[in-house]
């Protein structure tokens, strides 16, 4: 395997921080209020909130090349941190340093209309996911192919199961190189067959440019598409490197959990 060591960053990650206000719910009456209004009233007034960091200082850099697992038990901040590198949403501290073309999906359903059919849904996610090519007709027609719907693809998307939403889009998404992939547990939901072709693909893809970010709960799916191992725990990065190490570190800390 091609080490990504010296290679071309593609976007560096330095020290951000995402956190959440914790509100305290106190089933307090109304004499107890004004008590503590009253006796205390510099506390009750000038009472600092308290935060929950679910990024708390995450630095990294991803490389041309790198197609890079994100593990971790629920909570440990996967789905916030890949969202922030998406540009949904903005940390409170830190930087995302890139000029990269990203591309993310987080969900099979996110973006589609579920009246229209899934080759109407197809075109429509094109010109978001593609904005700069004039010409779609080819790409979505090869995405569709390679996608195996058959007659489905011109179903209403509401009658796809989870599999087919998910042939599609990640057929649709893989169709046209990218600097950085993003994908949030988009597998999981495709049929087992699908998973290896579609993981052939993204190899391919990845071969030809860019990155690839990773999260899924499959150490196999993990195995079949990343080269490098990033495990969180409670917002940070406790391990970034080798891939096989990396999933030890993992299966140990969902051992402690349960």
């Amino acid at each position: 395997m091609a080490s990504t060591e010296n290679s071309e960053v593609l976007m560096s990650v330095q020290n951000l921080k995402v956190h959440f206000e914790i509100e305290h719910f106190q089933h307090q009456g109304i004499r107890d209020v004004f008590i503590s209004a009253f006796t205390h009233p510099v506390e009750y007034l000038f009472k600092q909130p308290e935060y929950l960091y679910v990024i708390d200082n995450v630095s990294f850099d991803l490389r041309r090349g790198m197609r890079l697992g994100i593990l971790g038990v629920n909570g440990s901040g996967k789905t916030t941190l890949c969202r922030c590198l998406a540009g949904m949403m903005r940390a409170q501290q830190g930087k995302i340093i890139s000029s990269s073309e990203i591309r993310a999906i987080f969900d099979t359903g996110t973006g589609v209309l579920h009246e229209l059919t899934g080759r109407e849904n197809a075109f429509l996610l094109a010109r978001m996911f593609f904005p700069e090519v004039k010409d779609l007709k080819p790409l979505v027609n090869e995405a569709i192919a390679f996608s195996e719907l058959g007659h489905f693809i011109d179903v209403p998307f509401r009658q796809y199961s989870k599999g087919m939403q998910s042939r599609l889009l990640l057929s649709l998404i893989s169709a046209k190189v990218t600097d950085i992939l993003i994908l949030d547990e988009v597998f999981d939901g495709a049929d087992i067959f699908f998973q290896e072709k579609l993981a052939n693909r993204m190899k391919a893809f990845i071969e030809k440019a860019g990155a690839t970010i990773f999260i899924s709960h499959s150490l196999d799916q993990i195995r079949k598409v990343c080269n490098q191992i990033a495990v969180m725990d409670r917002g940070k990065i406790i391990f970034n490197g080798d891939l096989e190490e990396g999933i030890k570190i993992y299966i140990e800390m969902e051992k402690r959990a349960f």
